[in-house]
């Protein structure tokens, strides 16, 4: 097959999009279909436990009930039985996250409308590349696009975030992971979003593992005393994955040692401190940095030996992707 050049404005309209038409071996001319870049899977997003499909209905339950409500009034300007096709393409670099999202707003909306994906969950995207096809009913492509590119932009965002920050310390040993705090409503997402940006999670909630802070320790008395209730109330739990201990220095780093902590966060510590942390534990602990980490620290924090670096970022301060739907006609 031979691309062939535009020939009309609707043409060259449709090549800025990543369509194109080619000549076929028996000299027809192909219909317009997608020539995608190069895309590199960044990772294999596998989908987590947490992550259900009922837990994906539920968010996009709540979005479309927040936007359309008893009804998309505009939409009713279109006449109920015109078909139309939409592409979604992306302005700019970036980690695709929200596909399973952004299908099930269209689905909630009318179950006719075709999805065709040239992109999945976890691959780079690059400007004006062509993510996916849309062909269904006017109104309901009218009334889903502004919910199902929401949560494609904002999912993408944290994807693409995350992707920025596990670049960053590669070579390394360190991961980077999230945090809690999340947009209200949408953690699991979120958390996800994390995972396809080359990311970690940390713990989903307060109910799923033990973080020890500095007022846990105030109120049990010390850090040992701390640590040994922790470890009664996990075994206590129905699940507990791990217990974390809180340190701001090394003397209360070697109090967590000596009670038998084995994973550490080191809080806001200088890159010196937490250097000393490293040599002192040994490999006794999982060592975390935290406390105002950005794309500018992260590298030299990384360098320092420590084995995880928890983010809030990732998920709290959230840029949308770029992105918008196309329709034909």
């Amino acid at each position: 097959m031979r691309e062939l050049a535009p020939r009309s404005a609707l043409d060259t309209n449709r090549a800025k999009q990543g369509l194109r038409r080619t000549r076929n071996r028996d000299g027809s001319i192909s219909p317009f279909r997608i020539l995608l870049p190069h895309t590199a899977m960044t990772t294999t997003p596998v989908i987590p436990e947490y992550l259900s499909e009922a837990e994906i209905e539920r968010n996009v339950d709540s979005a479309l009930i927040e936007d359309v409500g008893g009804g998309d009034l505009t939409a009713q300007l279109v006449p109920s039985d015109v078909i139309t096709r939409a592409t979604v393409i992306s302005r700019e670099n970036a980690v695709l996250c929200g596909t399973a999202w952004f299908e099930r707003c269209f689905r909630k909306l009318d179950r006719t409308i075709k999805i065709t994906w040239f992109a999945k969950d976890g691959e780079r995207l690059v400007p004006n590349q062509p993510i996916c096809a849309i062909e269904g009913p006017a109104r309901a492509l009218l009334t889903g696009e502004r919910t199902s590119l929401n949560f494609l932009q904002m999912l993408s965002g944290v994807a693409t975030k995350a992707r920025q920050f596990a670049d960053a310390v590669s070579g390394t040993k360190a991961q980077v992971v999230d945090t809690r705090k999340t947009l209200p409503g949408l953690r699991l997402a979120q958390k996800y979003a994390v995972l396809c940006g080359g990311g970690g999670n940390h713990r989903i909630g307060l109910y799923d593992a033990i973080l020890v802070k500095e007022n846990h320790i105030l109120a049990a008395g010390s850090i040992a005393a701390a640590v040994s209730a922790a470890r009664q109330v996990a075994k206590e739990a129905t699940h507990c994955k791990f217990i974390q201990v809180e340190v701001e220095n090394l003397d209360e780093l070697r109090q967590a040692l000596d009670s038998g902590a084995t994973m550490i966060l080191l809080d806001n510590m200088t890159l010196e401190q937490m250097r000393e942390a490293v040599a002192f534990t040994a490999g006794r602990a999982i060592l975390e940095a935290s406390g105002n980490i950005s794309l500018d620290t992260v590298r030299g924090i990384a360098e320092t030996g420590v084995d995880r670096i928890s983010v809030g970022s990732l998920t709290k301060d959230v840029r949308a992707l770029d992105l918008s739907m196309r329709f034909e006609g």
